[in-house]
């Protein structure tokens, strides 16, 4: 905390004044917990401290309606009433580790050079590990003591105590370093327990109110997304609107929705906020990426620090100055259909439970946006199929037996026509006729067979396979992007071309580049479809072999399309084969 704002908070509470609870609000130890007015009633007969300042003091605490507010407070409070120059306040987490810890004294710049916060070792972890109060004249001559981090301030006089909301140890009050030199007394460790126990109300009442608070922001956006669900708007649509509900709730940096690919692959399908472009349309393994394992386990999955989160071991560097994230599978019946990840940047809170619990939920309702989407496509596939069918046989019921039956007319009135020109007009027609049964019958057999002729893989997944075999032969896994969609908008004719370019391309990288590394993207926007293959190797010779190059130059150009090789800024060659969507 500021000096400034330490002595604001002093002047309040000598005062008796509650900035937020107006003018003239009167205090009474009635408004507190039976075991917090006992605590200050015996202080009168046991410390030489003032019960009213004190009072004061657990008022203002209180005051906060926001959980952030009420933690940020007890701290600055805490350093005013035992007249400390340093304060923290560690949460504890899940782990029997310190999720969240927040400093007074200790200035921004300081503390981004000491770095991470501490993780619960030394004399912080030996108050989770035995959570009583611990005042120490000297830090470093207790055992559990290794020293500070460099550009950590010297510290020497310690007092801790516990704050336990119900029976749960929730977190633990640091302060160090009593003003003039002198240690933590017995009144110290009195006043900062009595603080603990009206910090654990107030973080309660904190808890119950984001709470509510969040759950009824959540209530309202699954309602809007219900909404909009009836009409039958796209699947992009109601996925983005999910996304963008996720990011505002929690007021997310970084927001991404992940869809699978094949059974060990997904991608990144959505992503908006800080370092969206790193993300979006990224393929990655299942196993190795913070999105992919809270899809393959079916669980949601945290991290503190995902920059430097030891789990994410896939894909390349995309989580520069985010800290915070949460990851949660999207799940419909048995089935996870993707995951939604949310990230805020280093420094800022921790997602804390009553701002997740109810996102796995919500997370569902893109899973059933989704769902509900396969079910139209289905529908409508089969009204299609049914409606060539009806064709089909109307066109063979008909059309094939009327025009059958105007040639057999044709045959049999030969023998009324006297003229030779006459008679052999007649028989190309009946040959024209039999001709265009023909093609009638072909048609039908395309209508019918039509379904049945397509792939079984679309070429999202046949892309994987492509850069899956590369990687084998160049000895590392080139990274793959892929936006739009790939799979319904480009046609099979070109699909193919795709697939064909991709494997030349990264044949030629293969044995000729001499490359660390490489990257693929299949980009569809505006209806053009961009694929690039770009390497870190020694580039294309002006004198090498260009019969792969013309060929693929050839199959760009045969689509109305057109061929690039580029060399980057940082060496390596760069190649952009680009061709239009067909119109319809």
């Amino acid at each position: 905390m500021a000096a400034d704002a330490g002595a604001a908070i002093a002047e309040d509470m000598v005062a008796g004044e509650r900035p937020d609870r107006g003018d003239g609000a009167r205090l009474s130890l009635g408004a507190l917990p039976d075991d917090l007015q006992e605590r200050l009633r015996a202080m009168e007969h046991t410390t030489d401290r003032s019960p009213h300042l004190l009072l004061e003091a657990v008022m203002s605490v209180g005051g906060g309606l926001e959980l952030s507010q009420v933690l940020r407070r007890i701290v600055e409070v805490a350093v005013v009433l035992v007249d400390a120059e340093y304060g923290a306040l560690g949460v504890i987490g899940e782990d029997t580790r310190i999720s969240q810890f927040l400093t007074v004294g200790i200035p921004p710049a300081q503390a981004e050079a000491i770095g991470h916060f501490p993780e619960g070792h030394g004399i912080l972890g030996e108050l989770i590990r035995h959570p009583t109060p611990l005042r120490l004249t000297e830090l470093a001559d207790h055992p559990a003591s290794y020293g500070f981090p460099p550009g950590h301030p010297p510290m020497h006089s310690f007092l801790g105590v516990p704050i336990r909301v119900g029976d749960e140890v929730f977190g633990n009050l640091y302060l160090t370093e009593k003003r003039g030199g002198r240690p933590f007394d017995a009144a110290d460790e009195t006043v900062l327990a009595t603080l603990a126990v009206a910090a654990g109300v107030a973080i309660e009442h904190a808890r119950l109110y984001d709470e509510v608070r969040y759950r009824g922001q959540w209530l309202e956006a699954n309602s809007e997304i219900v909404a909009g669900l009836l009409p039958g708007p796209g699947e992009n649509d109601v996925l983005e609107m999910i996304l963008g509900h996720a990011v505002r709730i929690l007021a997310a940096d970084l927001g991404a929705l992940a869809l699978p690919v094949d059974d060990d692959h997904v991608s990144v399908a959505l992503a908006v906020g800080v370092e969206a472009e790193a993300h979006r349309g990224l393929v990655l393994p299942l196993d190795g990426s913070f999105v992919g394992t809270a899809l393959r386990t079916g669980r949601p999955l945290t991290s503190l620090d995902v920059e430097h989160d030891p789990r994410i071991t896939a894909g390349p560097p995309r989580w520069s100055g985010l800290g915070p994230a949460i990851a949660v599978p999207m799940i419909t019946g048995d089935r996870v259909r993707g995951a939604l990840l949310l990230a805020r940047i280093r420094g800022r809170d921790p997602f804390t439970e009553p701002e997740t619990t109810p996102l796995l939920t919500f997370a569902g309702q893109g899973a059933l946006a989704m769902e509900m989407a396969d079910q139209r496509r289905a529908a409508e596939q089969l009204a299609l199929l049914k409606d060539h069918e009806r064709i089909a046989r109307d066109l063979h019921d008909l059309a094939i037996q009327r025009l059958f039956a105007t040639g057999m007319t044709l045959q049999s009135a030969l023998r009324f026509v006297d003229h030779p020109e006459a008679g052999e007009r007649l028989l190309r027609a009946v040959d024209d006729l039999d001709e265009t049964i023909k093609i009638i019958r072909s048609t039908i057999f395309g209508l019918r067979a039509h379904e049945s002729a397509r792939v079984s893989h679309g070429l999202r997944a046949r892309a994987v396979g492509a850069v899956e075999r590369a990687a084998r032969a160049l000895g590392f896994a080139p990274s793959l992007r892929m936006e739009g969609l790939l799979d319904t908008e480009v046609p099979a004719e070109i699909a193919e071309q795709v697939l064909a370019v991709l494997d030349e391309a990264l044949s030629n990288t293969t044995r000729h580049a001499h490359a660390g590394a490489a990257a693929v993207s299949l980009v569809l926007h505006d209806r053009t479809l961009t694929v690039t293959v770009q390497d870190d190797g020694v580039g294309i010779p002006a004198d090498g072999r260009r019969s792969g190059l013309r060929n693929l130059a050839a199959r760009a150009e045969g689509l109305g399309g057109a061929m690039a090789v580029e060399t980057p800024v940082g060496g390596g060659a760069r190649l952009v084969w680009q061709v239009p969507m067909p119109a319809g």
